[in-house]
């Protein structure tokens, strides 16, 4: 089941290139912006990155570190900075009508990237301080129900 409050978007490099696509409906409807989508009840949201990277786009990805937490009221939303591990991007035909690989510079000097995807990006490429993902899991849990990301 999803939800519209818990939600996750990652970045992901390939070749030197990001990984973007073109929404097909809501605010961002004809605009590029970072894959990503909502996180589905019992899932961790670094999963949920990685699944929704790969339904939208056909990448494997895996999430390697914290990006960035955005909070509103009735939302979050966790940045995640991804790995590459492989696929041929392609749209879903459904929530994207195109994928893209662009470079940074490329998607900043776009007009139609959306203005959460810029800062993102910007902040990116500044590699500032990202959390990473922790080799820690507590006795009383396991590695597929809990993740803890540090600096």
């Amino acid at each position: 089941m999803n939800n519209k409050y818990y939600t996750v978007c990652g970045i992901t490099e390939i070749g030197g290139k990001l990984l973007l696509v073109r929404h097909t409906y809501g605010t961002a409807k004809d605009r590029i912006l970072l894959p990503g989508g909502f996180v589905c009840e019992g899932e961790l949201p670094d999963r949920a990155a990685e699944r929704e990277i790969l339904e939208e786009t056909g990448v494997t990805a895996k999430a390697r570190s914290v990006l960035a937490v955005q909070f509103k009221p009735e939302q979050w939303c966790v940045v995640f900075e991804m790995d590459y591990i492989g696929g041929e991007p392609r749209s879903d035909g459904h929530e994207n009508s195109e994928v893209l690989l662009l470079t940074a510079e490329e998607a900043l000097a776009r007009t139609d990237l959306t203005n959460m995807s810029r800062e993102l990006i910007t902040a990116y490429t500044k590699h500032g301080a990202a959390l990473g993902k922790s080799s820690y899991v507590p006795a009383s849990s396991d590695s597929e129900s809990y993740s803890l990301y540090e600096g």
